[in-house]
């Protein structure tokens, strides 16, 4: 069916050079600024109405064109070639653990999605907090880079990822009440297909409702020596529910739910040994209301409920290693582990715009609290010991200024952190005050350096230790038998992160309506106390490891002094009528250092990375075609990286106003690669060879 629509498109004529599903919002965005590039879109994650040229911080937005090129399947693929961040999804496919600048797990990246953080973590061999969400489900993704974030929530030490959902007022065109789309997309590699069906109304102009649905279903994928890699096939359905009020021209209600239940097998031994599904439903709801003027009253109120459910069946029998004595049994096929994590939050803040002797404040201040509820149990064993039940609470208080004058501004601010976690025998808690001072200066003012902009920056973060960091005990559950030591003594992380960086934006270069914009920086992050999983022996009396049967060895997580993560990121972009060419990249290094002074290389550095982009447009924009080249270089110490080079290709073609195809082929030349942050010293999971998408989306409407 699909290639008939593909057909029908290609011989349809052309008649709009706007997308299928083009709001009127994102008809704003491409008319507003001559020149304007995606650095110029407000960041949603920003609290003073920012975007990314301007905001003094490592930031970069992800619009919905960019979404709709990359065509992705797993979150990862939204965030193809920003720097400074990776993702880690193993062979799973379906939980993503995404990495800032060599920092990922327990909460060191806040993933928020429409304002709900997502605290979901299993302990396993692969990723440990993952997320999904479904990209089909998504308009924006925004990015900020480091603590200086710390306005956004407890313990990001690495930085936020915010996936904003879509809206009716995203897909309803002006003089509509209703519309409607279909997309269907196949992929080659997996032989996996894809349906996405959305629907929006507008009940009268104050009050409107978006639906989304999506199902994908794909089979194991082949590397790039087109050996087929077990267990990556999975089926995921996904949806959103979404509605607008708006009671006053001056203030909004957003009510929203987010879902997905998702089914996949565990391998081990090349043969599926568990049945894994997977429900996530996070509800949200955001209030925003504003004076005439947005001066003294900015006001935001954020609520969410978050519930992840994982449930293990084994599907042969499991030879296991009692979490108690450590002596081995074999548990029925059928035996079962259950994972339920559960978090509510709430997010309240306001800024505040007024001048005092001719100095501009944006003052921001504001406070939030989150609660996760871990319980895990069931039959398979040890489960529930590796990753413990109980009830962790953390919140926090800030207040920003943003002092604007002529060339100068400043930002400065301190946020107060405090937390709490227990289970029914261990208790812990602690607080600390962090601070944030930024600095820009624009000191040129000829017209080719007009657009040049320097700034520095110092700031902390604070994050607590987690559940299982603190509390994980029991037996290694197979394989082979050792215990997992609890440490309640952990100390919290502290991220203090130095950059300087540079902004650079200039329109009109080569032709009228061209524009560059450029964003580059440096970094420095010391996280002292900084926490990581160690192995203990037994024969060191000081260690706390007894004897016992097993390997002699004991596992616990403990705090080492500091680790070192330094490195340099850059982000450019030209866009003219005839298309855009962009280049991004990242250079990250990074290692522990014990309280002894050891160094070791720390396993979460990714690649680094060089991205180019390069898009043409034909057929007065109804035509877009290009690719992407990225080199990956193998980071310090890990065993299994190698260098690697991923060539893609990509072409959108809008037939009509309701019917567009898309075309996108990742991994061009087949190569066969690993990503570092998947491999052990001995094992690596090879991502897909050559993979072939087409798809093409009807939209209605009245």
């Amino acid at each position: 069916m699909l290639a008939s629509v593909a057909a029908v498109a290609l011989l349809a004529p052309p008649a709009s050079a706007q997308q299928a599903a083009q709001s009127p919002k994102a008809e704003e965005a491409k008319a507003a600024p001559p020149g304007a590039t995606l650095l110029d879109k407000i960041l949603v994650l920003s609290r003073t109405g920012e975007t990314a040229i301007e905001s003094l911080a490592s930031a970069s937005h992800i619009d919905q064109e960019q979404l709709d090129r990359r065509m992705a399947t797993t979150p990862n693929e939204m965030l193809l070639g920003v720097p400074g961040i990776a993702a880690q999804a193993d062979a799973r496919r379906v939980g993503t653990s995404i990495n800032i600048r060599g920092l990922q797990d327990f909460g060191r990246v806040a993933v928020i999605v429409d304002g709900a953080r997502q605290n979901f973590q299993r302990s396993d061999h692969g990723t440990q907090s993952t997320v999904y969400i479904d990209p089909e489900l998504v308009k924006s993704v925004d990015v900020i880079r480091g603590p200086v974030a710390n306005t956004y929530g407890s313990g990001a030490i690495g930085g936020v990822v915010f996936f904003d959902t879509k809206d009716a007022e995203d897909f309803l065109k002006p003089n509509e009440t209703w519309a409607g789309s279909v997309t269907g997309r196949y992929e080659s590699n997996g032989k996996g297909w894809t349906t996405s069906a959305s629907g929006a109304y507008r009940f009268n102009e104050n009050w409107d409702a978006l639906g989304n649905i999506v199902y994908r279903n794909y089979d194991d994928y082949k590397d790039g020596d087109g050996d087929a890699v077990k267990g990556t096939g999975f089926d995921v359905l996904s949806g959103l529910l979404k509605t607008t009020i708006r009671p006053t021209d001056n203030s909004a209600l957003k009510l929203g739910w987010v879902g997905s239940s998702d089914g996949w097998n565990e391998i081990s031994g090349g043969a599926p040994v568990n049945d894994v599904d997977l429900k996530s439903n996070t509800f949200t709801a955001r209030y925003n209301v504003t004076d005439e003027d947005k001066s003294w009253l900015d006001l935001h109120i954020n609520t969410s409920y978050n519930k992840t459910n994982l449930d293990l069946t084994s599907l042969v029998p499991l030879k296991r290693f009692d979490p108690v004595t450590g002596l081995s049994v074999v548990l029925p096929t059928g035996s079962t582990s259950t994972f339920d994590v559960g978090t509510t939050s709430i997010d309240i803040w306001n800024t505040s715009r007024f001048e005092t002797a001719g100095v501009a404040h944006e003052l921001t201040y504001g406070g939030d609290w989150a609660g996760d509820n871990v319980k895990t149990d069931g039959t398979a064993g040890g489960d529930s010991f590796y990753t413990p039940s109980g009830k962790r609470n953390v919140s926090g208080a800030y207040v920003q200024d943003k002092l604007t004058w002529d060339w100068l501004e400043v930002i400065a601010g301190l946020r107060y952190d405090n937390y709490s976690l227990k289970d029914d025998t261990h208790q812990t808690s602690g607080d600390r005050v962090s601070p944030r001072v930024t600095v820009g200066v624009s000191p040129f003012e000829s017209a080719g350096l007009a657009g040049v902009q320097f700034y520095g920056t110092y700031a902390e973060g604070y994050r607590s230790p987690s559940l299982t960091e603190t509390l994980i005990s029991g037996n290694h559950p197979a394989g082979v038998s050792f215990p997992f030591l609890p440490n309640p003594n952990l100390r919290p992380e502290t991220g203090k992160t130095t950059e300087f960086g540079v902004n650079y934006k200039q329109n009109d270069i080569l032709e009228a309506g061209d524009a560059v914009r450029i964003k580059a920086a440096y970094f420095n992050n010391n996280v002292d106390d900084y926490i990581d999983g160690v192995t203990l022996s037994p024969f060191d009396p000081t260690s706390g490891c007894p004897f016992g049967p097993g390997i002699p060895i004991c596992f616990q997580y403990q705090n080492f002094a500091k680790a070192k993560i330094n490195g340099f990121e850059m982000e450019g972009v030209y866009d003219a009528s005839w298309g855009y060419a962009g280049l991004s990249a990242s250079i990250i290094n990074g290692h522990t250092i014990s309280y002894e002074g050891d160094q070791a290389d720390l396993a979460t550095i990714p690649s680094s990375q060089v991205t180019a982009q390069l898009g043409l447009r034909f057929l007065e924009d109804k035509l877009t075609v290009g690719g992407e080249v990225q080199y990956n270089g193998k980071p310090k110490g890990n065993a299994v990286a190698k260098n690697y080079t991923l060539v893609n290709a990509f072409a959108s073609y809008q037939a009509t106003d309701n019917l567009k195809v898309d075309f996108r082929a990742d991994n061009l030349f087949d190569v066969k690669y690993a990503n570092p942050l998947n491999g052990s010293t001995t094992v690596a999971v090879y991502e897909p060879g050559i993979t072939l998408k087409l798809a093409a989306t009807m939209r209605f409407g009245g």
